[in-house]
């Protein structure tokens, strides 16, 4: 039996328009871990579309699989062959059950006319979450789980398919410390079982943690194929970029006039009676371990879900904000966590998303579309933000990660905002796109844009905010300087609740089976 598990090559796809992959190689050993990386555009995605059969390869492409020639050309057939997929979006079915997600396609109930056994489908669903050490009830609908939540059940689905090779893109994006360590585990305990991983990251920490060895992709094109213990992170990343990074530098001139000051606002069982002001000309980090009600908190700011009680002052002007659209007309923009789920209609092109915000500036008196106005808007942005391909007709399902989270901001951008509130403004985005983009709201924030920035990367709260505040369990516990934070005053607060175990902070005891 062949050492290697999965051998691609001379694998080249065309779109039009765009050479997507020219002439790329990737070859997975059995019971390794093997990190694909390289900037959102440079062909990962492409690539691992081709394996599991969801876009066919250019003709001359050379592809073995357990020793045999593969004809993948369908996802069906990836799965017969043991090849699982997680997808960055999940692919989940948010109206059912955990149990069903699980299990679907995982078996056959025999004739078209007998009835599926509800129970051994629980039971095998079950079984996949033990493997993770997850316990869930399998009866409730994936929607009214976390992000992070639906994450792990996403990966126990791949488990249940009893896999040879599981790729995982992006796979702890939503995931706390605690689930990161959990996954990991999981994949050591895989390994030993003779099962490959393709690991696909932006996180270069957790890569060298887990990885064995490491193929970069950059443009399109194969770079090389590096064993862990013959690279460090600096070269890979001039591997990836091919040029050197500039780190970002925060310029703060001083904040200008209050642009938002929310006063003790509450909801049950998302956050209590947090209270804090945004001026013009500054970045406002919120951070905290998953569940502690970030998300919740900017989203009940900008209309989506009342709160219970609390005010909002807008230049000082008590504001009753009902809907996203009272949100907008009051100069308030809001970049979701999932770009992909909430924030764009990826089966619309680029044009369209982006003016998606703003169509009524974009008719004329007979209340149609002016598609030449539209289309200019468009282009504007694709070069200011640089997205691309710059195609704007092109859909946004088939641009990279870093380059769809720049569509969603130019569709906000477009809208004129004063504030914006922005949610994990770089998960699943490689390190060069998360430098532009960190730029790019230091540009705003120097314009007087007042900004929002919620984030669970420490280093990014650092280096991006000019204050920091930190919620746990509902309340902020704390706010810190940007001069004097560190990732451990940080971590203190997050998990303590105070700047050191034993002192003083006002907050709810934690629920029963609540993380910290």
């Amino acid at each position: 039996m062949s050492e290697h598990l999965l051998k691609m090559r001379r694998i080249s796809k065309t779109f039009p328009g765009v050479k997507a992959l020219d002439d790329v190689q990737l070859t997975v050993s059995r019971g390794e871990v093997h990190a694909l990386i390289g900037e959102n555009g440079a062909g990962k995605s492409t690539l691992m579309k081709i394996l599991a059969g969801v876009e066919q390869p250019d003709p001359g492409a050379e592809f073995t699989f357990d020793g045999a020639p593969a004809n993948i050309r369908r996802p069906l057939d990836a799965a017969l062959k043991g090849i699982s997929i997680i997808y960055q979006d999940l692919s989940l079915f948010p109206n059912l059950s955990v149990a069903e997600n699980i299990v679907m396609g995982l078996s056959s109930t025999g004739s078209w006319w007998q009835r599926m056994d509800w129970r051994g489908a629980r039971e095998a669903a079950q079984r996949a979450l033990r493997e993770l050490g997850v316990e869930l009830d399998v009866t409730v609908p994936i929607a009214r789980l976390s992000i992070a939540r639906q994450q792990l059940v996403a990966i126990a689905r791949a488990l249940a398919f009893d896999s040879k090779l599981i790729v995982m893109d992006e796979p702890t994006s939503s995931l706390s410390s605690a689930e990161v360590e959990l996954l990991f585990r999981v994949i050591a305990d895989l390994k030993q079982k003779g099962i490959a991983i393709i690991f696909i990251s932006h996180k270069l920490k957790e890569l060298f943690a887990v990885a064995d060895r490491f193929t970069v992709l950059r443009d399109g094109k194969y770079v090389g194929t590096y064993p862990k213990h013959q690279i460090d992170e600096e070269q890979l990343i001039s591997l990836m970029v091919g040029r050197k990074l500039e780190q970002v530098k925060r310029d703060r001139q001083g904040s200008g006039e209050p642009l938002l000051t929310v006063k003790g606002m509450s909801k049950q069982g998302n956050f209590k009676d947090v209270s804090f002001t945004l001026h013009a000309g500054e970045i406002l980090g919120i951070t905290g371990l998953v569940g502690s009600g970030r998300t919740e908190l900017a989203q009940a700011i900008f209309g989506l879900g009342q709160p219970d009680q609390g005010e909002v002052f807008i230049r000082g002007a008590r504001t009753v904000i009902r809907t996203s659209e009272d949100a907008v007309r009051h100069g308030i923009a809001y970049v979701p966590e999932s770009r992909q789920l909430q924030g764009l209609v990826l089966r619309q092109s680029v044009v369209n998303n982006i003016s998606l915000a703003i169509l009524d500036k974009l008719t004329n008196k007979w209340a149609l579309m002016v598609r030449k106005k539209e289309i200019g808007l468009a282009n504007e942005y694709i070069d200011k933000l640089d997205i691309r391909p710059q195609l704007p007709q092109m859909l946004v399902e088939q641009l990279s990660g870093g380059n769809q989270q720049k569509v969603v901001i130019a569709k906000w951008l477009a809208a004129d905002p004063k504030i914006l509130l922005i949610d994990e403004p770089t998960n699943g985005i490689d390190i060069g796109a998360k430098t532009e983009i960190h730029r790019l709201l230091r540009q705003l924030a120097q314009a007087g844009m007042g900004i929002v920035m919620i984030s669970s990367e420490l280093p990014e709260i650092l280096s991006v905010s000019d204050r920091i505040a930190v919620m746990r369990h509902g309340r902020i516990v704390g706010e810190l300087s940007a001069e004097s934070a560190t990732q451990e005053a940080i971590m203190n607060l997050a998990v303590l609740g105070s700047h050191a175990a034993g002192s003083e902070c006002p907050e709810r005891p934690a629920a029963a089976g609540e993380e910290v």
